[in-house]
């Protein structure tokens, strides 16, 4: 167990948190919302909806016959075991990197429990201005860009000598 805790693989517990907050929040969703739009509106810019997503970011393969499940569920579990390599890797002193991985892993495996119980993700994030509504999305998305975006940004801070 020591040997973990010098490892990146400490921050497995964002990854189970952000995985426990996905699933209560679309829990939430599914038990306490009408499904489709037009939702509950919270702001004038911003509605919780009940509606489920087959396919990947902005619905892409959605309707392609039920196959995609699979490839999306097999991709986020290839995506963990890679980001979980990494985070192995990490050194003790990291936080940023396996901090962002362990969003990334949770926000994939929180989406990979929808897919295989479910058969598709279930969205209810609804930003819009006017009539031009951004794709819903849900926390394991958030996590997911979140994530990304981290390592975006550390991928431009100067490396100093040691």
């Amino acid at each position: 167990m020591k040997a973990v805790l010098n490892t990146g693989l400490r921050w497995w517990w964002l990854a189970l948190v952000a995985i426990l907050a996905d699933q209560l929040s679309k829990w939430l969703t599914v038990n306490y919302l009408d499904y489709g739009y037009p939702g509950v509106q919270l702001a004038p810019f911003f509605n919780l909806v009940h509606v489920y997503n087959p396919g990947a970011a902005f619905s892409f393969l959605a309707d392609q016959g039920g196959w995609q499940r699979w490839f999306f569920a097999g991709l986020a579990c290839a995506v963990t075991i890679m980001l979980s390599i990494w985070m192995h890797k990490a050194p003790k002193s990291a936080r940023w990197l396996p901090a962002a991985y362990a969003l990334i892993i949770g926000g994939a495996l929180g989406n990979v429990i929808d897919r295989l119980v479910l058969g598709h993700v279930v969205d209810f994030l609804d930003f819009y201005v006017g009539n031009w509504h951004w794709p819903a999305f849900n926390l394991a998305d958030s996590f997911i860009f979140v994530g990304a975006a981290m390592i975006i940004i550390d991928s431009f801070k100067k490396d100093t000598p040691k």
